[in-house]
């Protein structure tokens, strides 16, 4: 799997679910897809596939254009996936979330912890001299937490998610700069086949000029003939 899909079907699975990626990869490769389609090749119900775009769409992932069936009278939708979009918010999802752990790394680096021995609690500091350094659950005396492995933990988490950031940043770039290529040179395209029209109108007329030319030429020769005859009989 390329970086790119792999952001955006992680950003899918952790924020819509896992249940529509089969729907995100099936319409990646189509254009305008009605639902009626999509119902029959998942072999699922038109509310189950509504459902499952109305997430999409709800994430600006997926729209949609309405038309009217001429027999039935009815509106069908047809649905488009933009990768573009799913990148652009997979990577807004991400540097979110490295924004989060960098700031639970600084409280961490920062700040003193006490924990029960027994329970879940772990209070700050402030809040273990407002409980006189006693477990508010079980009044058991706190004991100060060595968070060495939480930082590293967390600084390795920060690291590898900068690291998948980068990775998708570089493989967008190369995508936009490929899509680019591609659209210059569709132009030039368009300006060949239009020098081409152009070029064939041109001949069409020269040869028609040339046509009407010889024409008005062999009726002259033809009106000089017939005057010449009738000179000669008189």
């Amino acid at each position: 799997m390329n970086p790119l899909d792999k952001l955006v079907d992680d950003f899918i699975s952790e924020a819509i679910g896992k249940d529509v990626l089969e729907l995100v990869q099936y319409l990646k490769k189509r254009e305008n897809v009605s639902e009626f389609k999509l119902a029959e090749h998942f072999n699922l119900t038109v509310n189950q596939i509504r459902n499952m775009l109305y997430r999409l769409y709800a994430h600006s992932l997926v729209d949609f254009t309405r038309k009217k069936d001429k027999k039935k009278g009815w509106y069908i939708y047809y649905w488009d996936f933009y990768l573009k979009r799913a990148l652009d918010a997979a990577l807004a999802h991400k540097e979110k979330r490295l924004g989060i752990l960098k700031e639970l790394l600084k409280r961490e680096e920062t700040g003193q912890y006490f924990s029960c021995p027994d329970n879940d609690v772990r209070l700050g500091f402030e809040q273990a001299i407002e409980h006189g350094f006693k477990c508010p659950e079980c009044d058991k005396i706190l004991v100060q937490d060595n968070n060495s492995r939480k930082i590293q933990r967390l600084m390795k988490s920060i690291e590898e998610l900068e690291g998948e950031i980068k990775t998708g940043k570089e493989a967008a770039i190369k995508r936009a700069e490929e899509i680019k290529i591609k659209e210059a040179r569709r132009p030039i395209r368009k300006i060949k086949t239009k020098r081409k029209k152009v070029s064939q109108r041109k001949k069409a007329k020269t040869w028609a000029a040339k046509k009407s030319e010889a024409r008005k030429k062999k009726s002259t020769a033809k009106g000089k003939s017939s005057k010449s005859k009738k000179a000669k009989k008189r």
